[in-house]
This record gives structure tokens, sequence and C-alpha cells, in this order.
């Protein structure tokens, strides 16, 4: 799978319905355990809240998912949390919508709009990005080359690291996978084949 939409950052955004504070907390995680451990910090740092309502998503291209109602009536709470996540096409993603209850019931239908309403808003605040497969690559460059080089990844839309200068200049980035053939050929007219590209670990970035 080549890419895949998740958010871009952590985030917080709090909504207040009929006295009730739902806040939401959003990150972006890899992993199955790291979502536990967020939803599990969460539930620390609100230990007073009356709820603490988690969902997540993890993985390509079929999600494990994972939710819970944590108290509230089932069905109004974690679900609807869930489907925002799905109907968004998130994933890697973990929400945890806390409540201190205000005092005021809001009914099976008033939970579900009000924790609707909250993980939209933590989206929202995180951002959604697209993430695609990037390769990395170190190419060894004279100093004569470095601003054909570094013109050649600009019109490929590499994401370049900073290079570290010595006797020659390491250069270091990410470049999309289908690119490879035409960076490696390039690279090689520039330098009359004396420069070659080297590759290193795949990852997804925003």
């Amino acid at each position: 799978m080549d890419s895949y939409r998740s958010v871009g950052r952590e985030a917080v955004a709090e909504i207040v319905i009929k006295k009730s504070r739902f806040i939401c907390y959003v990150k972006p995680v890899e992993t199955a355990e790291a979502a536990q451990e967020f939803v599990e910090a969460i539930r620390k740092k609100h230990w007073d809240a009356t709820h603490n309502v988690p969902a997540w998503r993890v993985g390509m291209p079929v999600p494990a998912e994972r939710f819970s109602d944590d108290g509230e009536p089932a069905g109004t709470a974690g679900m609807p949390v869930l489907e925002v996540l799905r109907k968004q096409e998130v994933t890697n993603c973990v929400l945890v919508v806390t409540r201190y209850f205000g005092g005021t019931l809001l009914g099976a239908g008033g939970l579900v709009r009000a924790y609707t309403e909250s993980a939209v808003k933590g989206l929202e605040a995180a951002g959604i990005v697209t993430y695609h497969l990037y390769r990395r690559f170190t190419i060894i460059v004279p100093y004569p080359l470095l601003g054909s080089i570094l013109h050649l990844l600009e019109k490929l839309e590499g994401k370049l690291e900073e290079p570290l200068y010595g006797a020659e200049v390491q250069v270091r980035g990410w470049l999309l996978p289908e690119l490879q053939n035409k960076l490696e050929k390039e690279v090689a007219e520039l330098g009359q084949g004396q420069l070659q590209v080297e590759w290193g670990e795949s990852c997804y970035l925003p």
C-alpha cells in the first residue's frame, strides 16, 4: 500500500454541551500497543473524569479497530467516535474523548451527537493528511556538482535532510519509490558515471 490517511499531529479539542465538557485527545500512532499506551495515559491524567472513551484504528489495508463506551450506554460513545475515523478513512490514529458530566442527562441521541462532534473537532484540530511511502537515499557529491544535485532533487520533490559536509557532501533524504530509477539515471548522467545513489529503508511520511 503506497499511501494512507491519518492525522498530522497530536491535538486536543474541547466542546461543552449542556454543561458537560467533552475533551477529545488525538494522536497518530503506528501500533496497537502505542494506541493503548495513549489511552492509559489519558485515563491516568483524567482519573477523575466521568468517562474516558477511546477508539482507534491501526494498520493497512484493513485496519484493526477497538473502542469502548467506558460506562456510557452501549453504542452511544465509543462506536460513534470510531465511526468518525471510519468515515474519514483515517488509520494509525487513536482518539480518547474525556467527559466531565455537567448535571444534565443528554439521552442516547444526545450522547451520540456529542461524542461524534467531539471526535470531529479533534480530527480538525489534528489535521488529516495523506502519508506516502518513501525510500531513503544517500548520495556522496563533490562540491562542484552539489548545486546540480540539489536542483535535481527539488525537481523530483525529494524530502531533504541537512547535508553532511566533509571532503565531499553527503546528501540525504527521502524519495517516492516510483522515482527511484529516474534519480539513479540522472545522478549517473550528472556525475558522468562516477556518482551513485545508495538506498536505505522505506517509511511513510506526510
